[in-house]
């Protein structure tokens, strides 16, 4: 499978080596290419391009930057090459307000996600969120004490779901289905709770998990 990361912070980079490492081909998209000369010296398989590039070259997106430039991005994209495409958002609506007592503030409401608001900028994508509320370190095959850690996702289309519901399971998670879009309001709001015992005690090797 081709694979176009967008984004070149620690949540691309990390994702984008995650599906190197499981046999996919992958292009990251970036406005940042000489800062990343180091790493791309380590990491010779990735290619490297604009944001253009990588979502034409992708047959699944990974969205994976700051929530402030998410949208800015999808223009650089460019509706063309992100038609139809499986995106899986990575991204949360952290403004930038230092957190208060452990908690971070978003630019978005409780009635509306960031992700509703990209599946309505492009609305012939296929948006899943997923990857959103956990650390870098833990998206690709973590080893936790407590076993597998559970993604949760959602989106408004089935089989971009099950797409994305593959990658996950592939990078060592159950998934846990959570609807529409607008369970993207729900699932924003993790990136929150699971930063508050980092932010207060430095604890950031955790992940949630449904028990039944």
């Amino acid at each position: 499978m081709n694979v176009g990361v967008l984004g070149s912070g620690s949540v691309g980079k990390t994702l984008a080596v995650g599906f190197l490492k499981h046999g996919h081909q992958v292009m990251l998209g970036t406005r940042e290419t000489i800062k990343l000369m180091s790493w791309i010296g380590e990491h010779p398989k990735v290619i490297v391009g604009s944001f253009a590039d990588a979502a034409k070259f992708g047959e699944v997106l990974i969205l994976a930057v700051k929530g402030t430039v998410a949208q800015d991005v999808l223009k650089m994209a460019t509706p063309a090459n992100l038609s139809g495409k499986v995106i899986i958002d990575a991204t949360n609506p952290i403004s930038d307000a230092p957190p208060a007592n452990g908690v971070l503030s978003f630019f978005t409401s409780a009635d509306e996600s960031l992700m509703e608001k990209m599946q309505r900028q492009v609305p012939d994508a296929r948006f899943v969120k997923a990857f959103n509320s956990v650390g870098a370190a833990l998206m690709v095959n973590p080893k936790l004490a407590g076993g597998p850690p559970t993604m949760f996702i959602c989106g408004n289309d089935e089989d971009a779901k099950k797409k994305a519901a593959q990658v996950c399971e592939m990078f060592g998670w159950s998934v846990e289905d959570m609807g529409k879009a607008e369970s993207a309001r729900a699932l924003e709001q993790l990136c929150i709770v699971w930063c508050i015992p980092g932010f207060l005690k430095n604890d950031w090797a955790h992940a949630f998990k449904v028990l039944r």
